[in-house]
């Protein structure tokens, strides 16, 4: 048996008993060095150790999987990696870690896809009042819309927390942080329609229930819209984080200055709500091609 099939399962029961890792996160080792111990194999042999895998041949092996692999994912494995050739230098089995000269590849820049303003509209206007909870799933697509809240924080609303005359809404965000978010007239419109035909409106219940009159979730959300997206049939399936980066861009397309934008999504970094400006840049490159009479040469 080669020494680094042994190597490698020392260190997974290190992660198993010492450190207690999960069983996703356990798995995906495994999965990950198991990888390398069949390109190494093939490498260097039957026998082959962790002392005969140096940068070059790490090199050749992440190669290998940037084909067919997204850069996050050749990260996490190299991760993995830099991890399991640390554990061998600290228990004394290796001199010094080869994945360390390795630089992780840079994530893929994926701009976020967004609704256009017909697109978010026709969303809207999607729901069909004759159906049963219209004016829920209405209420739902146009606060998601009008205040960019994540699935979560919808999901986790209370009626009180609502100031339908104020025109806003008390939002608990990540980690626990709370700031208000105004909320747009057309949703607010749709909030009284939906809350006037509640029976059991009272602060503390959850603004938004499901079919049994429990607290909706976020797979339930992302069912109400998936089936309204289907009905209108006029874009490919989005998500309930889709209206979140609509509501951003469209702000950012309609003046809003950045800081605002990161206040109301609850950015703890201004870095994070900075990708919205590669669209608004796409957007503006495009009016800019059409509009302006120097843009294309003849």
């Amino acid at each position: 048996m080669s020494s680094l099939v042994l190597q490698i399962q020392q260190f997974i029961t290190y992660l198993q008993i010492e450190r207690d890792v999960s069983p996703h996160t356990l798995t995906a080792y495994r999965s990950d060095l198991s990888q390398l111990l069949t390109f190494a194999l093939r490498e260097k042999g039957a026998f082959a150790s962790a002392q005969e895998v140096d940068h070059l041949l790490l090199r050749r092996y992440l190669a290998g999987l940037s084909k067919d692999t997204k850069k996050s994912s050749i990260g996490r494995k190299l991760a993995a990696l830099r991890s399991f050739f640390r554990f061998l230098v600290r228990r004394g089995m290796l001199a010094k870690n080869p994945a360390e000269l390795i630089a992780t590849p840079k994530k893929e820049q994926r701009l976020p896809f967004h609704l256009d303003i017909d697109q978010a509209t026709a969303l809207m206007e999607a729901t069909d009042s004759q159906l049963k909870n219209a004016l829920r799933d209405r209420a739902i697509l146009e606060l998601l819309y009008s205040s960019g809240l994540r699935v979560s924080e919808l999901t986790g609303l209370n009626i009180g927390e609502l100031d339908v005359t104020g025109g806003t809404v008390r939002v608990t965000g990540k980690g626990g942080k709370e700031r208000i978010v105004p909320v747009g007239s057309r949703a607010l419109e749709a909030l009284r329609a939906y809350l006037d035909q509640r029976t059991d409106a009272t602060a503390n219940n959850a603004l938004f229930l499901n079919t049994r009159n429990g607290r909706i979730n976020r797979r339930s959300v992302t069912r109400i819209i998936d089936t309204h997206v289907l009905r209108i049939a006029a874009f490919k399936r989005i998500s309930p984080h889709t209206l979140r980066h609509t509501f951003a861009t469209h702000m950012l397309e309609g003046g809003a200055d950045l800081r605002a934008i990161q206040e109301l999504l609850g950015h703890a970094s201004l870095s994070t709500t900075q990708k919205y400006t590669h669209v608004s840049i796409d957007r503006l490159m495009e009016v800019y091609d059409k509009a302006h009479p120097k843009a294309h040469t003849k």
